[in-house]
């Protein structure tokens, strides 16, 4: 019999399943039949002994809510909550840190992966720092000392550094003002600035253009020393990446000194004391305020703001430098005040040039530098010029040009002498060094005219051609292309050194096509014309292809030098300021170009253009010389390249914009300025012919007496085909190319001799 009077069993406090078992003495309690609870371990039985079958369980269903165990009582129990169990809360728990080492891990092998990409995609070939103690002086230019034949100074070139410079050795404002132009957070900020790098790309975002950049001082040096000035993705990060290793080899206050020795100020000036000395004549520790911000201002944009080129928006800059000082805090407003009232002037050197010698010292500047190591130390180096014919020469050409040259609408010219030897001995790239460094005789590329037709005939000599030989001077047609005389009209028949002599344009063209363009274009190789194709065009028998005049003028020492060709040169000896021999220019003979029979025939047939009725009669003097004038189409270029035993001289005039001069052909102005300096340059000379020349070979068969009568009714058909189609009474503004043969956007030179 079941005692219902017995309390039900508690646990005792502190037990840690004391929830778990409490509830069972509860559920017995509530069970039908009443009696003694089953133990924990044995499942509660009906009367008739059977175990009740499990609740069914639905899913999702609330955690059960049972009677609070408790005494005795007639109130009801008061539910509670089943507590969670804490390995479900481990186990919750335990994924989400799963999810989060997983992202570390793949945040970790990103970043490696990034790494190892930006290393070989970015930095593989980055330069290497080298050591402090070389910093100062790495990829630093040398200085150059120039000295013509004589051994007389002409010239000092190269970077200007002036001496090295030190915080201490400074006044306070210096530094401070090129940190307000630049980087006004240096000793605040890292290798990069995030801030400057933000507040940059928002500014250029706005303005849809870069205004505004964000490198820091340590970016611009390893711009500056060891990388190109390109904006490229691989160039941006290798400069990052060199200012962190700067940074980490040197201190704050080492990298400005760095900065300010080696930052580039225009006008070839580098470090704040080379630029103090060179605008100003004294040396930056004498700097004031004011000119301490205006050499802050320049290296912004230091060939635009070079203080002898733009000295107005360069003293605007300076004023902004100023007024940051001030609201930096670097400077008091008495002294800003005092700064934008004292305008900085100009030493007398700072915009002094080279004279005569600008253009050429340029050239040989060129030269010197590829001929010696990097990180070279100063040099004295010496020319071949002639300081007599380069002062003639640039007298000469002001002289004829200022009178009628701005007559003939004529605004460039440039000159080139060259020895026997192939040096340079007298160079002018231009009228004005100080208003254009562009130097005329060597970087531009203009069509030759005419002044190309002794190369083709030189051709013509090598498959068979005789001086002697008749051509008709008549209408010619290949394809579309009908080349005309300048003037118009015919001659008829007349020999092939008389064609040359009066610059006959048809007979130039039947050469040209029986010599055929593979053969052009070896002779042009030969002579050292660069810029002629292997296999030109037909146009080329009239110059239509762009040479440089030291190019063309070399190529005509070929026929003085008896077939041999002297690659031109103008530097003589190279040494080290210490004595040491860099460089030393060894005689040698020429390398041979042509037959001397050839050369001789050519010789021959152009003395002819500098006699009566030759293209370039204007050009003789006392002297045996031979030479070939040249007018491009519609008379954008003139030129004449003639030669003595002793020189040859090549003249160019035209204009730096390609337009037309007022009808100058080769034989006026450029004949002109090519025998006042010829005269000059045989002073004291004894004439002479050229001893090499040899006998004309004699034609291989004897003349027909009907010759005569042939060469007759040539001239007649001659002109019965001129009457039927009379040529234009000008010549036209651009000449057709014949199909296939002629390159139709090249336009085609006309001839430079009047009828």
């Amino acid at each position: 019999m079941n005692d219902w009077t017995l309390d039900p069993y508690r646990f005792p406090d502190g037990d840690p399943d004391k929830p778990r078992k409490a509830a069972e003495p509860a559920r017995a309690a509530a069970a039908p039949g009443g009696g003694h609870g089953p133990s924990q371990d044995v499942p509660p039985q009906d009367e008739f002994g059977r175990r009740p079958s499990p609740p069914e369980i639905t899913p999702f269903a609330a955690a059960p809510v049972t009677a609070r165990p408790g005494g005795g009582g007639d109130g009801p129990d008061e539910p509670f909550i089943m507590p969670r169990d804490p390995r479900r809360r481990r186990r919750r728990w335990g994924w989400v840190w799963g999810v989060l080492i997983g992202l570390l891990a793949l945040l970790i092998v990103g970043g490696v992966a990034a790494g190892i990409y930006v290393q070989q995609r970015f930095l593989r070939d980055m330069p290497d720092l080298p050591p402090a103690s070389q910093l100062y002086a790495f990829n630093r230019a040398p200085g150059i000392k120039f000295f013509d034949r004589n051994g007389e100074l002409i010239a000092s070139r190269g970077p200007r550094y002036g001496d090295r410079l030190r915080l201490r050795d400074l006044p306070e404002y210096v530094p401070l003002a090129f940190l307000a132009a630049e980087d006004h957070r240096f000793y605040r900020h890292g290798p990069i600035d995030l801030q400057a790098v933000v507040r940059a790309a928002y500014v250029n975002w706005r303005a849809g253009r870069v205004v505004q950049g964000g490198s820091t001082l340590s970016q611009q040096i390893a711009k500056g020393l060891f990388l190109t000035p390109e904006q490229t993705l691989e160039r941006k990060i290798q400069e990052a990446a060199l200012a962190w290793r700067l940074e980490r080899m040197l201190t704050k206050d080492e990298v400005l000194e760095l900065y300010l020795n080696r930052v580039y100020f225009g006008a070839n000036t580098f470090g704040a004391d080379g630029a103090a000395r060179t605008y100003f004549g004294k040396p930056a520790s004498q700097l004031t305020l004011s000119e301490a911000a205006l050499l802050a201002a320049l290296p912004k944009a230091p060939s635009r703001l070079a203080l002898h080129n733009d000295m107005e928006a360069a003293l605007d800059r300076s004023r902004w430098v100023l007024r940051r000082m001030r609201e930096t805090g670097w400077i008091s407003e008495a002294q800003l005040n005092a700064a934008l009232a004292d305008t900085p002037r100009l030493a007398a050197t700072a915009t002094s040039t080279d004279g005569p010698y600008g253009y050429l010292l340029d050239h040989a500047t060129t030269e010197v530098l590829a001929r010696i190591a990097p990180n070279s130390p100063d040099l004295l180096v010496r020319l071949s010029i002639d300081p007599r014919l380069q002062a003639e020469a640039a007298t000469v050409m002001e002289q004829v040009m200022s009178t009628d040259g701005a007559a003939a609408r004529a605004g460039q010219a440039a000159i080139v002498t060259l020895g026997p030897d192939g040096s340079i001995r007298a160079m002018v790239g231009g009228r004005d060094y100080g208003l254009s460094v562009f130097n005329r005789a060597t970087q531009a590329r203009r069509q030759p005219g005419s002044t190309f037709k002794p190369f083709i005939y030189t051709a013509a000599l090598e498959k068979g051609v005789l001086p002697s030989d008749i051509r008709v001077d008549g209408p010619v047609r290949f394809g579309d292309w009908r080349p005309q005389n300048y003037g118009g009209g015919y001659r008829g028949p007349m020999t092939v050194e008389n064609a040359l002599a009066r610059s006959i344009n048809t007979v130039a063209v039947k050469l040209g096509a029986e010599a055929g363009g593979p053969a052009i274009g070896d002779i042009a190789q030969r002579f050292g014309l660069t810029t002629i194709p292997r296999n030109p065009d037909l146009s080329v028998t009239l110059g239509a292809y762009e040479v440089s005049l030291l190019e063309l003028t070399s190529a005509f020492q070929v026929f003085q030098q008896a077939g041999g060709r002297l690659p031109p040169t103008i530097i003589e000896e190279i040494q080290t300021v210490d004595g040491q021999n860099v460089f030393r220019r060894a005689p040698s003979g020429p390398l041979p170009a042509i037959d001397v029979t050839h050369a001789s025939m050519m010789v021959k047939m152009m003395k002819k253009v500098l006699q009566p009725g030759g293209t370039a009669a204007r050009a003789a003097f006392d002297w045996p010389a031979a030479g070939k004038t040249g007018t491009s189409q519609n008379w954008r270029d003139a030129w004449f390249v003639g030669f003595t035993p002793e020189y040859v001289t090549g003249v160019w005039i035209g204009n730096d914009d390609d337009t037309p001069m007022n009808r100058v052909t080769g034989g006026a102005i450029p004949a002109e300025i090519w025998r006042r300096l010829m005269i000059t340059a045989h002073e004291g000379l004894e004439p002479e012919d050229f001893a090499w020349l040899v006998p004309d070979p004699e034609p291989m068969f004897e003349d027909d007496h009907r010759n005569p009568f042939y060469r007759g009714l040539a001239a007649d058909f001659a002109r019965a085909a001129e009457e039927a189609e009379p040529p234009p009474l000008a010549p036209p503004p651009a000449i057709a190319q014949p199909r296939d043969s002629v390159d139709a956007s090249r336009p085609v030179p006309e001839d430079d001799i009047p009828f």
